[in-house]
């Protein structure tokens, strides 16, 4: 028999035995250890998960701590008299799970770029800042920003207290239903080149 043969023969051997009722164990007995495995499983995977979306596995690349960390140290998502920041998975991650899983498997596309170095550098990452920086702004616009929804809400915005400026641009993005990227782009990151003129085209985009 060949050594193909051979092990044909052993998957075929372990597929039958799967398939076979066990004549010793009871079916609950079966129930209560798949569903044991399956909580072990669906535990660790959502440990890994929750792994991924921290300030350290972000910064954990030096393409991410050498640009846009350095840039958003000292910022007020940073540091600021509450003492409430907002780290990267914060602003970057969607909390609903199946948005979640959605930026997950996008993510995916940036371990191919990390692997070709398209940004390693100070000046590829200035070359690709534009391309990144809409990439994101349009996510947000089409989610309504949503994470930025998470800490901040209209409805529990007093206007009454806030700078004039301010209590004029949020009542006014209120009324003609803004939401925060429109205005709040470079809060935390340096705006790149030409984006004035990137948001204008953004802004006819969605229109």
């Amino acid at each position: 028999m060949s050594e193909q043969e051979e092990k044909g023969g052993f998957f075929n051997r372990i597929w039958a035995l799967l398939r076979r009722p066990s004549k010793t164990t009871s079916a609950g007995m079966l129930l209560f250890v798949g569903l044991i495995a399956g909580v072990i499983f669906w535990g660790g995977f959502n440990w890994t998960l929750e792994l991924t979306n921290t300030e350290s596995f972000c910064i954990s690349c030096h393409e991410m701590e050498q640009n846009v960390y350095r840039e958003y140290t000292g910022t007020v998502h940073d540091s600021n008299p509450s003492g409430v920041r907002a780290t990267c998975p914060d602003c970057h991650v969607p909390r609903p799970w199946i948005y979640k899983i959605q930026r997950k498997i996008q993510a995916s596309n940036e371990l191919l770029h990390k692997a070709l170095g398209t940004i390693d550098t100070r000046e590829k990452f200035e070359e690709h800042r534009l391309t990144m920086a809409q990439r994101e702004w349009k996510r947000m616009k089409s989610s309504d920003s949503r994470e930025c929804r998470n800490c901040h809400n209209f409805m529990s915005m007093d206007v009454s207290r806030q700078g004039s400026r301010a209590r004029n641009r949020h009542i006014e993005a209120q009324e003609d239903g803004k939401t925060c990227i429109d205005c709040h782009k470079g809060i935390a990151h340096e705006l790149p080149a030409n984006a004035f003129t990137a948001e204008e085209e953004l802004n006819q985009a969605v229109k």
